[in-house]
C-alpha cells in the first residue's frame, strides 16, 4: 500500500519506518525541513534503539522518503496516518495539531477521487476522531465520511527503546473505524502480521483502550512504590523481597503444563522505583484524569496515582540526607537522565526535580547518561552541570551517588564503587545493586 505518515517524532517515524520494512511506499510529512533532510540521508532525527539501521534499510530501498509537501503524499497516498503531538496543559489535551493536519488533509481530499482512509495514532480522548477530525475533513474537503473517505483510530503500544520491535512484533492491533471500509483497508496495511491478534471496534472505544493500557501501568507502578514506602520504614524488610513473593503469584507468573514458570515481563511494573515519567504515562493519566472531570466523574484513584508518583523522587533525597544532612558542597553524582534506559526522552525524568533539588542545595553535580546527555543540556541550559564521558569518571572524588536510570551500564558499578576509598554513598533509586555488596548503600523499599 502506499501510506503517507504526518508527524515524524517517535510515533510517527517509527510507523513510517517499519511499515516501510513491511514493503509498503511510505512517505513522511514534517515541517521542519532539517528533520526531512535528516530523513532522506538516512539520519534519524531522534534516538531509538534499532531504528538508524532500519531507516537507512528503507531510505536505500526507496521504500521510505520523507518531505515537507502534505498535499502530494496525500494525494499520491491510499492510507494517510495522523502521528502529530497532542501536549496536555494540565486541563485538556492540546488538538490544535490534529486539527490543522485534519484541515490539510481534507483540502487535499477536494482534489481525489479514490476512497481515501485517515487514520489518528496520535494519543487522542475518546471522541476526537468522530467528533472532531471527521467534521474538519468533511468541512474541508466538502465530501462525507464513510462515502468518499473514511476515518479510522490505530492507537500504538510502543515503548521508547523498545519501539521498534514492539512495532514489528505486537502483542495486539487494535483497529478502529467508522465503518466497514475503513476497517478492510487498516486490515489490509497490517495483513503481513501473522499471528497477531487483532481487535476491531469503533473510534471511541480505540482511543479508549490506549488510555486505559497506559493507566494500567501507571498505576502498577505508583502501587509497588507505595508498598515500597511502607517497606522501608519496617525493620527487616526489603520491597525486592515483597515483590519477588508478589510475582511468584501463578496468576502474575503462570505455570506451564511441564512445570516451568514464565515470568511476563509486566512484572517490571511491579518493582518500587523513583517513579515514571516520559511522554506517555504522566501525560495520558492526567489527560484521563481532566477527561473524566468533563464527564463530572472524579477518577480517585488515577489521581492517587499521580499523586504517588510526584513524590517519589522525593523518596530518593530522603534516603541521600539521611546520611549527608548539610548539602552544601557536596558533590553528587547522578546517574542516568532519561526517564528510561534505551531513549535520550527526558520529559518527566524523576533526575530533573532531583538535580533542581541538589542545585538549590549548593551541590556539586556530576552527570552520566550514555545516550541523554544533550538532552539533559538543554533542559539544564542555566544549570552548572559537570557532564561526564564515561560512568568511571562521574563516580570519581563523589560524595555520593544517586542511580535514577536503570541502565545495563551501571549493573557494575558495585566493583567500581568498592574500588574507592572511602566508599562513596549509592541512593539506588532502581534497586539494581546487591544491598550487601559495597558499605555505604540506599535503597528505595529498604
Amino acid at each position: 500500500m502506499k501510506v503517507s505518515v504526518l508527524g515524524s517524532g517517535y510515533v510517527g517515524l517509527v510507523s513510517g519506518v517499519c511499515l516501510a520494512e513491511k514493503e509498503h511506499d511510505v512517505v513522511c510529512v514534517d515541517l521542519d525541513l532539517d528533520k526531512v533532510n535528516k530523513i532522506n540521508n538516512g539520519i534519524p532525527p531522534i534516538y531509538e534503539a534499532g531504528l538508524e539501521e532500519l531507516l537507512t534499510k528503507n531510505v536505500e530501498s526507496r521504500r521510505l522518503k520523507a518531505t515537507t509537501e502534505l498535499r502530494d503524499a496525500v494525494l499520491n497516498s491510499d492510507i494517510t496516518l495522523i502521528a502529530v503531538g497532542t501536549p496536555f496543559d494540565g486541563e485538556v489535551i492540546d488538538l490544535s495539531y490534529v486539527e490543522v493536519a485534519a484541515r490539510q488533509i481534507g483540502e487535499a481530499l477536494k482534489d481525489k477521487n479514490s476512497y481515501h482512509v485517515v487514520v489518528v495514532k496520535s494519543t487522542v480522548v475518546p471522541g476526537t476522531s468522530d467528533e472532531v477530525v471527521l467534521p474538519i475533513i468533511e468541512s474541508a474537503s466538502g465530501k462525507k465520511a464513510g462515502v468518499d473517505f473514511g476515518v479510522g483510530m490505530n492507537p500504538e503500544f510502543l515503548r521508547e527503546g523498545e519501539a521498534i520491535i514492539d512495532f514489528m512484533y505486537p502483542d495486539r492491533i487494535v483497529l478502529g473505524g467508522g465503518d466497514e471500509r475503513t476497517h478492510a483497508v487498516l486490515e489490509q496495511l497490517y495483513s503481513s502480521f501473522a499471528g497477531v491478534d487483532i481487535l476491531k471496534t469503533n473510534n471511541s472505544t480505540a482511543e479508549m483502550i490506549k488510555y486505559a493500557s497506559n493507566s494500567l501501568l501507571a498505576t502498577m507502578i505508583s502501587f509497588s512504590n507505595e508498598i515500597g514506602n511502607l517497606c522501608s520504614l519496617i525493620e527487616g524488610i526489603d520491597a525486592v523481597d515483597v515483590f519477588n513473593g508478589v510475582h511468584l503469584d501463578k496468576r502474575v507468573s503462570p505455570i506451564m503444563n511441564d512445570g516451568k514458570r514464565v515470568v511476563p515481563s509486566l512484572t517490571s511494573y511491579l518493582e518500587a522505583g523513583c517513579g515514571f515519567g516520559g511522554s506517555c504515562f504522566p501525560k495520558d493519566v492526567k489527560a484521563l484524569v481532566a477527561y473524566g472531570k468533563r464527564k463530572n466523574m472524579r477518577m480517585n484513584l488515577l489521581d492517587s496515582v499521580m499523586a504517588v508518583n510526584r513524590d517519589q523522587p522525593q523518596q530518593m533525597i530522603n534516603r541521600l540526607t539521611k546520611h549527608i544532612p548539610d548539602l552544601a558542597g557536596k558533590t553528587i553524582s547522578v546517574l542516568g537522565l532519561a526517564f528510561k534506559p534505551g531513549t535520550d526522552d527526558m520529559r518527566e525524568s524523576p533526575a530533573i526535580p532531583i538535580i533542581m533539588w541538589l542545585h538549590e542545595q549548593g551541590c556539586k553535580v556530576k552527570a552520566y547518561d550514555p545516550i541523554a546527555q544533550h538532552e539533559a543540556e538543554a533542559v539544564f541550559e542555566h544549570y552548572d552541570i559537570e557532564y561526564c564521558s564515561k560512568l568511571s569518571e562521574a563516580i570519581d572524588d563523589v560524595d555520593a551517588i544517586m542511580l535514577i536510570t536503570r541502565w545495563d551500564d551501571f549493573k557494575n558499578i558495585g566493583q567500581l564503587i568498592r574500588e574507592k576509598n572511602p566508599q562513596p554513598l549509592l541512593v539506588d533509586g532502581r534497586r539494581m545493586i546487591d544491598k550487601n555488596s559495597i558499605e555505604n548503600y540506599e535503597g528505595i523499599g529498604v
